[in-house]
């Protein structure tokens, strides 16, 4: 009988079993995109193969999140997660400080002294020729106003309330006019000329019936104020200091506002708007 090692005799005919082989292995290779390495099925994804490309990525990432940028601009403890440079002097900052102002930067041009002081004579040109126009309307609006109040006296004379114990020679008349909203527009008075302007006010709100709060600590108070230039007048100042003021007096016969305003308010801008 004829025998072969793993092998049968099957009639005249030998066949012969060879062991089972994976063609796969041999012949089917993959090529990684990620670190260029030659791989079976087995191990042809980068997880199977622990692709060393992928883990450097993956490295980098994580770096790359937990990184931030401080900013460099003094005791601030602001941070970035993206770099604001500054492109003059090329350090780090947050959004607060990134402009060259807000940082202090050692690269910001500063004025030269002569072009300094060159600004400071224009602006004061400026202010001169403004100060004169300024001067110039008042001495205009003067006249105007002391025409008027001749004009106006007699007729104020006949219809103006206030005190009648006063004496005719200390008697101040006005048109006043009041505070915007008011029923009544107007309403003519008189004064003494020796009355502080804070007793003016005073009396003018009892003729007139209006709320007055000047004894409270409020953000508004009732005060008078100059029919031509809009001037706020001081309380403590005496009627008698205005009439005879150089640059812009009041006239007895003359117009005056009452307004409500703010404790920080010094001019009425629009004074016109009370006689229209």
């Amino acid at each position: 009988m004829f025998s072969l090692e793993k092998g049968r005799l099957r009639g005249d005919m030998i066949t012969i079993q060879l062991p089972e082989r994976r063609l796969w292995e041999d012949f089917l290779p993959f090529v990684c995109d990620g670190c260029s390495g030659v791989f079976c099925l087995q191990h042809r994804s980068r997880d199977a193969h622990r692709c060393s490309e992928v883990n450097m990525r993956n490295n980098s990432v994580k770096l790359d999140q937990h990184r931030s940028y401080p900013c460099s601009y003094k005791d601030c403890n602001g941070k970035e997660l993206l770099p604001v440079l500054c492109p003059y002097c090329e350090k780090h900052f947050c959004l607060k400080h990134r402009h060259q102002s807000d940082h202090e930067c050692e690269k910001l041009d500063t004025p030269k002294p002569r072009m300094a002081a060159t600004q400071q004579l224009v602006q004061h040109i400026i202010d001169s020729k403004k100060n004169e126009e300024a001067k110039s309307k008042k001495r205009k609006g003067a006249k105007n106003s002391e025409t008027a109040a001749k004009v106006a006296l007699m007729k104020l004379k006949m219809h103006a309330s206030g005190d009648k114990s006063l004496p005719q020679t200390e008697r101040i008349h006005f048109q006043v006019f009041l505070p915007k909203g008011n029923k009544e527009k107007s309403k003519p008075m008189f004064f003494c000329s020796k009355w502080s302007i804070g007793k003016v006010v005073d009396f003018a709100a009892s003729l007139a019936s209006l709320k007055n709060d000047n004894n409270k600590s409020t953000s508004q108070k009732l005060r008078l104020c100059h029919a031509a230039s809009g001037e706020v007048l001081p309380f403590e100042h005496t009627l008698e200091t205005w009439l005879s003021d150089k640059d812009c007096p009041l006239y007895n016969g003359g117009n005056i506002i009452l307004e409500y305003l703010d404790n920080d308010v010094l001019f009425i801008e629009d004074t016109e708007s009370y006689f229209s």
